[in-house]
């Protein structure tokens, strides 16, 4: 949805995606999501992974570029792989091993469109047990979602893609959020103030 043949969704596609989902709660959603993945304290502490089918490479991209572009390091992702080629860079041959150091202050984003497989599953239960915040983008598993302090389910029938879905999370992530200007203030202030109406 909305992203290019090699699968790269640009910033005016996802402007036009936040315009399309506007009024269907996602954009709030996503941008929650967004923010509790910028609470990682300090670089490399946000570990990225997927199943064994499916390493999230793209959002890992995504969230470096924001990381750089919003001068946020704590949002550098780690890509934790499944089985890593011996010759990989370093930044690309961190294993599974990496999850049993997890610990406060870090944050584990598991990305599972399909089901996570049980050593997943027993990985990401060690990690919260050991104090790791743990989040997850899934396609309906409820077993993975039981174990996230958060999770986003991107459903078949939702209306926007897995991939659309990574795509606002990430550029979500790397948002500024908007300081409440002196009208916004103002009309908390008068809320307050004159309480609920009740009309006959």
């Amino acid at each position: 949805m909305f992203v290019r043949h090699d699968g790269v969704m640009d910033s005016g596609s996802v402007a036009f995606l936040r315009e399309l989902l506007a009024d269907s709660g996602w954009i709030e959603r996503t941008r929650e999501f967004g923010m509790a993945l910028r609470a990682t304290r300090s670089p490399g502490g946000l570990l990225l992974v997927g199943t064994p089918l499916e390493e999230p490479w793209h959002l890992t991209a995504h969230l470096a570029d924001e990381a750089r572009l919003a001068g946020l390091p704590q949002l550098t992702p780690t890509l934790v792989r499944w089985a890593p080629p011996p010759g990989a860079p370093p930044h690309l041959r961190v294993g599974l091993e990496r999850l049993e150091e997890a610990g406060r202050g870090e944050t584990l984003l598991v990305v599972a469109e399909t089901g996570a497989p049980v050593p997943l599953l027993e990985r990401v239960d060690d990690a919260r047990r050991t104090g790791a915040t743990i989040l997850a983008l899934e396609g309906g598993d409820a077993e993975l979602a039981g174990l996230a302090h958060d999770a986003i389910a991107v459903p078949l029938d939702a209306p926007l893609s897995f991939d659309g879905a990574q795509h606002l999370v990430s550029a979500a992530a790397g948002e500024v959020p908007r300081r409440p200007t002196l009208r916004d203030r103002l009309a908390r202030l008068l809320e307050r103030v004159s309480g609920p109406q009740v009309t006959d």
